[in-house]
């Protein structure tokens, strides 16, 4: 065992020293589309501000991006990965059986998953158990164990206090973080108002996970691909929609659209940043260690990401809708990035 992770770190210190020679002079990232737009614009100063070329941003989902950031090392692969949720330990083990043993992972503030509809459409009050049973694949009946395919088509009937209108919401694809975080937070936690449905997390956590995060495929829920600002112009041709997405989005288009109360709480930079809106997460970056020391300006522009002017309170990516974190946690962040502390396996 030992004399194969000693290869597999040969192998990786191997294809790293090829980066340089190879010749790639531009940062590679790619990822989450719920990150894309900050990592976006810390590219684009750092383009303008420094003699380094302007970083290649692309929004390929974050599992997606977990994918092509662990394949391997060298001048094909990603030097950086977004991501709307915390790395899983089963991407974690793949970056490490393709040589990549040093990732670092990077917080850069926080962020709330909306449910919104045109601005000029119903008033939506939804609570996570309304999402649960109208969006999960089965739902229970009243007796206890019993489950039954979805059968609700209109809002009025999973609450009658709610919109009399058909249930279609646009949301994202399984490769998504905004997805998993979707269904961990908004749905399981409809889900959980059930409580023979919450002790079967103890007894048989696959079978609780199955009910509680199973969105249904019968055309309610319409995957509308990475893209949050399409998802954003679909509303505007169906105002009957809803859609899920991140807040900056919301933020950023509230001419055009706006958010559903949750559970009481309105979607907006107070409400998440204290821990009131529900719907809330994490959002990082992940660092390929073995190319900071190869690709022209990896520090530098980490440098940029982690800044005061950048992440900070009253950064310049606040402007964009990030939440940002305590004192504290950035500098224990800034520390980390600093020292490019890698994750463990």
């Amino acid at each position: 065992m030992k004399t194969l992770k000693k290869i597999t770190v040969v192998a990786g210190l191997i294809a790293a020293s090829q980066i340089q020679a190879a010749g790639r002079d531009y940062i590679s990232v790619v990822g989450s589309s719920t990150v894309y737009p900050f990592s976006t614009v810390v590219a684009e100063r750092f383009g303008k501000s420094t003699s380094y070329k302007t970083p290649k941003i692309e929004s390929t989902g974050t599992g997606g991006g977990m994918k092509l950031f662990c394949k391997g090392n060298g001048v094909d692969t990603a030097d950086i990965t977004n991501a709307s949720r915390r790395i899983k330990d089963s991407e974690l083990k793949m970056c490490h059986e393709n040589g990549v043993t040093d990732v670092v992972e990077v917080l850069i503030g926080y962020d709330g998953i909306v449910v919104a509809n045109d601005v000029n459409s119903h008033e939506f009050k939804l609570s996570r158990k309304d999402l649960f049973l109208a969006l999960a694949k089965e739902i229970p009946t009243d007796k206890d164990g019993e489950l039954i395919a979805n059968p609700y088509t209109m809002w009025n009937e999973v609450n009658k206090d709610l919109p009399a209108v058909k249930i279609e919401v646009l949301g994202p694809p399984p490769t998504s973080g905004t997805r998993d975080a979707f269904v961990e937070l908004a749905m399981e936690g409809g889900c959980k108002n059930f409580p023979w449905i919450k002790d079967t997390k103890d007894a048989d956590k696959t079978k609780y996970k199955s009910i509680c995060h199973t969105i249904r495929e019968d055309g309610a829920y319409i995957e509308a691909g990475e893209n949050d600002n399409l998802i954003i112009q679909k509303l505007q041709k169906n105002p009957d929609a809803l859609g899920i997405f991140g807040f900056s989005f919301l933020d950023q288009n509230a001419d055009l659209v706006k958010g559903a109360l949750v559970d009481g709480s309105a979607p907006e930079f107070e409400t998440i940043a204290s821990g009131e809106y529900p719907v809330s997460r994490p959002l990082f970056f992940y660092v390929k260690k073995a190319h900071v020391a190869e690709i022209p300006g990896m520090k530098e522009f980490l440098n940029e990401f982690t800044s005061e002017k950048a992440m900070g309170e009253e950064g310049y990516l606040t402007d964009k809708g990030l939440i940002p974190l305590d004192q504290d946690k950035y500098i224990k962040v800034k520390e980390d990035v600093m020292n490019l502390k890698s994750l463990e396996l």
